[in-house]
């Protein structure tokens, strides 16, 4: 199935770190914000990092200087399987760079990886740093390994 991605990034000037996904899961777009699958560990694993209980999850992104987006502006996709993901239009993220003073981009799992490194590392010249998936489909890596791997983020937003 085709997908579009429907909802903007998240960002201001302030934005320090852009974390990049592939692009929202079925859940996600039905609810047109960010990683909202409810066995997704992506703001669990926020909350745990930044020792903060997240009530309005952009505020949240806003408040610690992280971008959010994905590297994907449409694709091909089997439900929300990323193994499945062909036909890539990538994301312009020059709507983020050009306004925000980004330090680092992070992506979150190995296809959003490689999807950044094939389609946007060559545009922008920034190097990734792949962290691991926060979907549940990533059962080898439990919410404290996570966490621990996500303390990187806390490097780049100081």
């Amino acid at each position: 199935m085709k997908v579009f991605h429907e909802f903007p990034p998240v960002f201001d000037e302030n934005s320090k770190i852009l974390i990049l996904g592939s692009i929202p899961s079925i859940k996600s777009r039905e609810e047109g914000f960010y990683y909202m699958h409810p066995k997704n560990r992506f703001w669990k694993v926020l909350e745990e990092v930044f020792q903060e209980e997240i009530s309005d999850k952009k505020d949240f992104c806003l408040q610690h200087s992280i971008a959010l987006w994905d590297t994907c502006a449409s694709c091909e996709i089997h439900a929300s399987s990323d193994a499945s993901i062909k036909n890539i239009v990538p994301n312009d993220l020059s709507v983020i760079l050009q306004k925000a003073k980004i330090k680092q981009i992070f992506t979150t799992g190995k296809k959003a990886h490689d999807i950044y490194q094939k389609y946007l590392f060559p545009i922008y010249k920034k190097e990734d740093i792949c962290l691991s998936s926060t979907s549940p489909a990533n059962a080898r890596k439990g919410v404290e390994d996570l966490v621990l791997e996500y303390q990187i983020l806390k490097k780049y937003v100081k």
